[in-house]
């Protein structure tokens, strides 16, 4: 039986694989809750959370209509619902402006400078896909992509984006230059036999060595950025937690193998998610 027209949906916007959203949900509610010294009330939690949701799905749909001809001569992609047939490019592009305007409908409900935010958000979005084409290191866009949530957030709350939201925005950087790198070894064959630019075949023989100063950097600059917060031992034991995270991540791709990298990068919401719980209770504890 032919799957449903709603779960080629659901599986165009990756419904049953949620490390993706995970991934951009994390850092976001963590610079909401700083920005706004502890919970930022549902309002601003139901349009951020609904909003990264729907932008990561936005993303998904313009990814696959971009890369479907790229996406047949790789296995672990093949079978998307584009690159088969089973959507087409016209079909998935309307489902993707459909939801990328739900999530404008939610950020107007915000303030002016929210807004503003979101229409470089939408711009780094579309861009993205096409930068695997001409930039070695794509994954420094996708790095761009997911930080946004970061200055909208603080944009939601204070009307302002202050100079602390620029180093989350370079921490986030960081990581996603990590988790995104572990992706980009699974593919690393598949990807040079068709020309694919990525982290992962610039960085060579260095792939590993990169990914672990990554995350060094990452956790570096998020302890000294949020130090003058005081948010006391739930952060720091949170750190430690999403370092000690960081190096079984070093011990599952340090063979490169495929089946370890693609797990190092499945994990990696779980190291977000301890860091947003990291800050939450130092808030709510300080």
């Amino acid at each position: 039986m032919p799957p449903s027209r709603l779960s080629l949906y659901l599986n165009l916007i990756r419904w049953d694989r949620p490390a993706g959203w995970l991934l951009l949900l994390w850092p976001t509610l963590t610079a909401l809750w700083i920005a706004a010294g502890g919970f930022p009330g549902w309002h601003l939690l139901a349009v951020f959370v609904a909003g990264t949701i729907l932008m990561r799905s936005a993303g998904c749909c313009v990814n696959d209509v971009a890369d479907r001809d790229f996406d047949r001569h790789v296995k672990r992609t093949a079978q998307r619902p584009v690159t088969s047939g089973a959507i087409t490019p016209r079909q998935a592009l309307v489902f993707g402006a459909v939801l990328a305007l739900a999530a404008f409908a939610l950020v107007l409900t915000t303030n002016v400078p929210t807004i503003l935010w979101s229409f470089g958000a939408l711009a780094v979005t579309l861009a993205y896909p096409f930068a695997k084409r001409y930039v070695s290191m794509p994954q420094a866009v996708l790095g761009i992509a997911f930080s946004f949530g970061i200055p909208m957030a603080f944009a939601a709350v204070q009307g302002r984006v202050p100079a602390l939201a620029g180093w989350l925005v370079v921490s986030n950087l960081f990581w996603v230059l990590a988790y995104d790198t572990e992706y980009a070894m699974v593919d690393r064959d598949d990807d040079l036999k068709i020309g694919m630019k990525t982290s992962a075949i610039t960085l060579g023989r260095f792939d590993v060595a990169a990914v672990v100063v990554f995350y060094a950097l990452s956790l570096a600059i998020l302890a000294l950025a949020l130090v003058p917060l005081a948010l006391g031992a739930p952060f720091y034991v949170a750190l430690s937690l999403a370092a000690l995270q960081a190096a079984r991540h070093w011990r599952l791709i340090r063979d490169r193998s495929r089946d370890g990298c693609f797990q190092a990068f499945r994990e990696n919401h779980w190291l977000g998610f301890t860091l947003f719980a990291g800050v939450v209770a130092g808030f709510a504890l300080r």
